[in-house]
């Protein structure tokens, strides 16, 4: 098999092992500044992903992140935030790592090879889903196990991956390739391609979160208020959204077991806790309608 990009040396770090200390930093530091570029060069793909995943979650569909290595536990991470960022089901967003739970602390042999296990595990997908697919080479015959499966119920497909040549580039429905080089340890891809793809499964998750209403202007109003930080941050947001002081604002979330939106809306629409609640049901939990329908009046 012809070498693949994310194996290739790189002429900038051949000499890494003679640096002093400081210097070896500043090489990392350098080849990490061209990750955000070659992030930045997929955007119109990332965009088109984060509109395909927000309308599946409207319908019902789920986000479900495959991977082997690296590549899966950066899934699973990602997948990990969304209950406690949002407030959604855990159901809503997955990560599944080839291998299994052991594959999470440790590596699992073959397990990225195994293209029945890929199609295997993928039977957890429904046709509303939409299958995100991450490897650095692109080539993990577990993930075309994946795919394939995917394909038989019509579920949708993405894949990242920092090969262009690689096979799920082939497969998937739609493809974001960012391509960040050779790695500062060649075959490293837990490096700068891991760091691309942490930063494309960020914009997918929190952009489709956005688009279906978990944030209203930047403030996560969708979090749980778990522990003292988070209340303290709560108390802030529902003062700053709805315009009042923060022990009015704690008055309002002690009321209503600190829900962020429907405290807001309780003082924004001079409502009490229930009304609150059918009130954003009614709009689909979506606080940005209310709030303008409110300053419509």
């Amino acid at each position: 098999m012809s070498e693949v990009i994310t194996e290739y040396r790189n002429e900038n770090t051949k000499d890494i092992d003679l640096l002093p200390t400081i210097e070896m930093v500043r090489r990392m530091n350098q080849e990490d500044k061209l990750v955000a570029l070659a992030v930045e060069d997929a955007s119109k793909e990332i965009a088109e992903a984060i509109d395909i995943i927000s309308k599946q979650f409207l319908k019902g569909g789920r986000l479900i992140y495959f991977g082997a290595g690296t590549s899966g536990r950066i899934g699973i991470l990602d997948a990990s935030e969304c209950p406690p960022t949002f407030s959604v089901d855990p159901d809503m967003v997955q990560g599944v790592i080839a291998g299994g739970h052991e594959a999470l602390r440790s590596s699992v042999e073959g397990a990225e090879d195994n293209f029945d296990a890929g199609k295997k595990d993928a039977e957890i997908l429904r046709e509303n889903d939409v299958a995100v697919v991450i490897s650095a080479s692109g080539n993990p015959k577990y993930l075309l196990g994946v795919l394939e499966k995917a394909d038989e119920i019509n579920c949708k497909t993405i894949g990242i991956t920092c090969n262009s040549k690689g096979r799920i580039a082939e497969e998937a429905g739609l493809v974001i390739c960012v391509e960040v080089g050779p790695e500062v340890i060649a075959g490293s891809s837990r490096l700068k391609a891991g760091t691309a793809q942490k930063m494309i499964l960020n914009m997918l998750s929190t952009g489709s979160m956005i688009k279906i209403g978990k944030t209203y202007e930047n403030f996560m109003i969708d979090l749980q208020a778990v522990n003292e930080k988070l209340k303290d941050r709560a108390i802030r947001i529902v003062a700053q959204i709805a315009g009042v002081q923060h022990s009015v604002a704690l008055s309002a979330l002690l009321k209503c077991d600190w829900e962020i939106k429907t405290a807001i809306v309780s003082i924004v629409m001079n409502m009490d806790v229930d009304t609150s609640r059918q009130e954003l049901k009614k709009h689909g939990g979506v606080l940005r309608k209310l709030i303008t329908q409110k300053m419509a009046v």
